[in-house]
């Protein structure tokens, strides 16, 4: 099956923490100057997306902020058509300024429209959980939506959990089942795909998630590409998920893309 569009993850497959993967710029630039359709996914909360492209440029990697696809992007629209004001959000404060189309809740509401939750990271406690769960207990109709479910993510002192986990943990104490936008849900990826105006067929997404990445691409019916970088483990090749390929890493893409007569 011929490759026509690409989805590049950015943590773990164009850098890991503060260092550049290498040869990820010359990659990221051989597919713009041939105008080959192509998105940043990331289920990065912790900031926004001009904090990513800035963060990328400082890396050698020029993109513009409206080709990076975030969770924050998504849910915004999703909250806009489904959902009462105000918002109560658990994110990262520079993570704020995404949802500045929406009324928002302040610390001290007793009641929300619907509860939303990134990666807090350090931020995360007892009250700050809490604080959700009695928000979300307050009506049946109020809505919990994830920004992502990734479970955990390397970053420079190890990995660390990511928002899957609290997420799950309030799905279970209020019995709601969260409305999930960014990797791996289907209509994260979806819309994605939507966005460029592309087949799922003929699109490679290319991460370092055998999970995240890899099988929720597969149950789309693209193509994935794991890369041996960022959180990748030998053992994530036995848990019976067939990538499309496995590269050493994002700097073999534009040969793989040649080698299968992407356009």
């Amino acid at each position: 099956m011929k490759a026509e569009a690409v989805l590049f993850d950015l943590d773990g497959v164009l850098y890991e923490g503060d260092r550049v993967v290498p040869g990820a710029p010359e990659a990221v630039r051989w597919f713009q100057e041939r105008g080959i359709p192509h998105l940043f996914l990331t289920n990065t909360t912790s900031r926004p997306r001009s904090a990513l492209v800035e963060k990328l440029s400082g890396l050698g990697i020029a993109v513009e902020e409206a080709r990076i696809f975030t969770p924050p992007v998504a849910a915004q629209q999703w909250l806009r058509e489904n959902a009462a004001e105000p918002v109560a959000l658990f994110v990262p404060p520079a993570t704020t300024s995404e949802f500045s189309e929406l009324e928002l809740s302040g610390e001290a509401a007793e009641r929300a429209g619907a509860v939303v939750l990134g990666d807090l990271g350090e931020a995360w406690d007892f009250a700050t959980l809490n604080r959700a769960f009695r928000l979300l207990m307050t009506g049946a109709e109020t809505p919990l939506v994830a920004l992502g479910m990734t479970r955990y993510w390397r970053a420079e002192d190890g990995l660390r959990l990511d928002v899957g986990p609290f997420v799950r943990a309030l799905e279970y104490a209020t019995g709601k089942e969260a409305v999930v936008l960014g990797k791996p849900a289907g209509p994260f990826f979806q819309a994605a795909l939507a966005l460029l105006g592309v087949r799922p067929d003929t699109t490679v997404m290319i991460g370092d998630d055998i999970r995240g990445d890899v099988e929720a691409a597969r149950r789309l019916d693209m193509q994935a590409i794991l890369v041996r970088t960022g959180k990748f483990r030998p053992a994530d090749l036995q848990l019976g998920i067939e990538p499309t390929a496995v590269l050493d890493s994002v700097a073999e893409l534009p040969d793989w893309w040649l080698s299968v007569g992407g356009k």
